[in-house]
């Protein structure tokens, strides 16, 4: 039988499965996402869609790049012609043999306009008709610091002149940190011409400077050399063309640069042009070294040839532009004026604190009646307010079951006697022993015993580790008793959730500083309502300002500066910011230090408190922050201060005046976090005790207290340990303040015992700060009693 022929497996067919060569309609309306779909037939009207189609895109890329011009167009326009606003530019040398009379000369020469005029210290302008606008270089003289960052602030360019044999010094390492932190307009960066430089050695110089330089400013991608004729024109066009870079804390405000400055007994007459925002004359302006000053009149000072019609050097006679409105100007009220007689006194009199209250001595009062006192009263200190009576917390013990009974016959009691200002102090029977509740025979030790363990134990080694844990650990002094002692702490169940009132105890500061109710939209109106105001001067207007009340010293040093101010920004409030530690300082930084505080156009004398800074930066469940004592490296913290109210992420930086006032010490730099009168600081101390005796969960506690009645005091605050036990104060023992605890679980007899206080702080009254006053200096106590001071 012959069998049927078959084709091999490999020489099958196997045709391509369909493949759609069109999307469906689902398909196409989700890649659409809402658009209108374009259609897909062809012919003559598909080629006209798709024509049209280019058409749109060449006509939407032409507006694009239209709308560009014409910004940049907007943003020079103040600028245009040799007799529009000069260019505001700082040469700021960096290095002893480096002159900035010798830097602008250099620069003019590329337009062979000599600067024989220029001072060291002064203004020259320059009229750049190649570029069709003009210059005003501010030469400032090596080591000025204020002056420096006075200057850069009202800058449009900043022109650092790095020397090519002179390296630059730490004064000019601590002013390029202090200028990045501020803000920093456009930069160009420039060899001085003062000292030689070898030819083959050029491009290496050149090369380090350029790396300097990037790790202050990382925009710049070139250093000029200003022996060499070329860059000298490159340089002269960075500063003369294009649009100077923003800075961000400027906007919405006004600043002047005083081009002639005269005063005539009360009044201060600065001449110059208008820069930011417009000028107005009800908003009060801040003057360096002066402060905050009242606006009479503005008149306008245009130059002699800056109006058609006049011959070359003819005087215009000056108009009256504007003048402040009574209903609307802004006063120079920045506190309230508290009145001690009408206004409750909300803390404890010495006499109260020393314990020479008397308690209530009205006959009107009767007695209570016999049987309504309870036999248990909580003990709290004399003047304690009822909120904070409720802080002290009263745990109840389980261990035994019959002592529930007990524990709501004294939560009744306490509540009954709340409003007492005295308290009897009553022994409770009902607390037994934990051991099968047999009685516990003590036996005191003598006093040179004593003493002796107790240094022994104070002068035990601290680990590294411990130390970094518990950084508010502190000795119970023995000297002075722990209920007077801290008097003023409180105990807390949870740090994060239990509530503090935030007007509770306030001290006498805080009726004269001012409160806002919402500061973030008082924020927003007070903008909005600077942008709609009419009786203002407009940028690039050349004015002369009359200010009032400024002082004479004002106008002796340099070409001044003036910054306008938002309506409130006189107040004084309670200021937060958020700083970092400068990494390349190593001293000591501890809270209440004296610094200078650097925030927009203002300096102040300050003594900061500082505190951890809320993850998200937000108030927590309870807006009470931790205080910290030191500012350490590698964390951001809150410095609070009492100052002048600001707006926006104002820039600023904390320095700490040395020797030399043009050379201070760069101690931290951040931004404006928020005004917030309610935010609590707390201080946290912890008293430590040594675990005497230790049986499970029970164990005698030495050298936390030295007598009985501070045991008494402070039994119903909650223990803890460093190996995470917690517990509370059984009973005392002896007269010398030892004491039975019980807590949670077994205890080590190496651990420690500890006990969290907290206490509410403030920070000091700041003032303006005056180049070359030096800031009052507070008590640099590194002991815990300095601090409650």
């Amino acid at each position: 039988m012959v069998e049927a022929f078959h084709h091999r497996p490999t020489l099958k067919q196997q045709n391509k499965k369909f493949k759609s060569k069109h999307a469906t309609k689902g398909t196409l309306k989700d890649r659409a996402k809402g658009r209108i779909l374009q259609s897909s037939k062809t012919g003559p009207k598909a080629s006209a869609a798709a024509a049209q189609t280019r058409l749109n895109r060449r006509n939407n890329a032409k507006q694009a790049q239209s709308k560009k011009r014409e910004a940049i167009v907007s943003a020079t326009r103040l600028f245009n012609g040799v007799d529009g606003c000069p260019r505001i530019v700082v040469v700021v040398p960096l290095s002893p043999d480096v002159s900035s009379k010798n830097v602008v000369s250099a620069i003019s020469n590329a337009l062979d306009q000599p600067a024989d005029d220029c001072s060291e210290d002064g203004l020259w302008r320059m009229r750049a008709d190649r570029f069709k606008t003009s210059l005003q270089f501010r030469t400032l003289p090596y080591r000025r610091y204020y002056e420096t960052l006075d200057a850069c602030k009202v800058a449009d360019y900043v022109v650092f002149a790095l020397s090519s044999a002179v390296e630059v010094d730490t004064w000019g390492d601590i002013l390029l940190r202090s200028l990045q932190s501020q803000g920093l307009p456009e930069v160009v960066t420039i060899v001085s011409p003062d000292t030689e430089m070898d030819v083959k050695a050029r491009p290496s110089i050149l090369k380090s400077l350029l790396s300097f330089i990037q790790y202050f400013v990382p925009s710049q991608t070139k250093v000029f050399d200003l022996h060499n004729t070329s860059d000298r024109l490159n340089a002269l066009r960075s500063l003369s063309e294009g649009k100077p870079a923003d800075v961000r804390w400027r906007e919405g405000r006004s600043y002047l640069l005083g081009e002639q400055v005269q005063w005539d007994g009360d009044v201060l007459r600065v001449t110059g042009v208008v820069r930011g925002a417009s000028l107005s004359a009800n908003r009060l302006v801040h003057i360096p070294n002066s402060g905050d000053h009242q606006i009479s009149k503005i008149y306008s000072s245009p130059l002699p040839r800056a109006r058609k019609g006049q011959e070359n050097g003819m005087e215009v006679e000056p108009t009256l532009i504007a003048e402040p409105n009574p209903d609307d100007a802004d006063s120079l009220v920045s506190t309230n004026d508290p009145d001690d007689l009408e206004n409750e006194q909300t803390w404890p009199t010495e006499e109260e604190m020393n314990g020479k209250h008397t308690g209530n001595n009205d006959p009107s009062i009767p007695d209570a009646v016999p049987g309504t006192t309870p036999k248990a009263v909580k003990r709290i200190p004399k003047g304690m307010s009822e909120y904070q009576a409720a802080w002290i917390i009263d745990e109840t013990d389980d261990e035994d079951g019959d002592d529930d009974s007990q524990g709501g016959s004294d939560k009744d009691g306490m509540e009954e006697e709340e409003e007492m200002e005295e308290m009897v102090e009553v022994e409770d029977t009902t607390e037994m022993d934990i051991d099968n509740q047999r009685h516990v025979t003590f036996q005191d030790l003598d006093i040179e015993e004593e003493t002796a363990q107790l240094e022994k134990w104070r002068n035990r080694k601290r680990e590294e580790e411990d130390d970094a844990a518990f950084p508010d650990e502190v000795d119970t002094p023995q000297d002075i008793p722990a209920r007077t002692r801290f008097a003023r702490y409180r105990g807390m169940r949870s740090f994060r959730t239990s509530p503090w009132d935030p007007y509770e105890n306030l001290p006498r500061d805080y009726a004269r500083i001012f409160q806002f109710e919402d500061f973030k939209r008082t924020e927003r109106s007070v903008r909005k309502r600077s942008e709609q105001e009419l009786n203002t001067v407009e940028p690039g207007t050349r004015v002369t300002v009359h200010i009032t009340g400024v002082a004479r010293e004002a106008v002796s040093s340099g070409p001044l500066t003036l910054f306008s101010l938002f309506q409130h920004e006189h107040k004084v409030s309670v200021l937060h910011f958020t700083v970092q530690r400068n990494t390349e300082y190593h001293a000591s930084v501890r809270s209440k230090d004296p610094m200078i505080l650097c925030v927009g156009p203002r300096r102040f004398s300050v003594n900061p408190i500082y505190s951890q800074h809320t993850r998200g930066g937000g108030k927590g469940t309870n807006n009470v922050h931790k205080f910290e004592r030191y500012l350490r490296h590698g964390s951001t913290a809150v410095a609070t201060v009492y100052g002048p109210v600001t707006y926006g992420k104002q820039p600023c930086t904390l320095l700490r005046e040395s020797n030399d006032s043009q050379a201070p010490q760069l101690v931290a730099y951040g931004s404006f976090l928020n005004t917030d009168t309610t935010r609590v600081i707390s201080k946290r101390i912890i008293l430590s005790g040594h675990p005497f005796k230790v049986h499970k969960k029970t164990a005698t506690i030495r050298y936390m207290f030295f007598n009985p009645e501070d045991v008494h005091y402070f039994k119903p605050i909650q223990l803890h340990t460093k190996y995470g036990r917690v517990g509370h104060i059984k009973e005392s023992l002896g007269t010398h303040g030892y004491f039975k605890a019980y807590f949670d679980g077994p205890i080590n007899q190496m651990d420690t015992v500890c006990m969290s206080l907290y206490k509410r702080v403030y920070p000091k009254w700041a003032q303006l700060y005056r180049d070359g006053a030096r800031p009052q200096s507070a008590p640099h106590a590194h002991d815990d009693v300095a601090m409650e001071e």
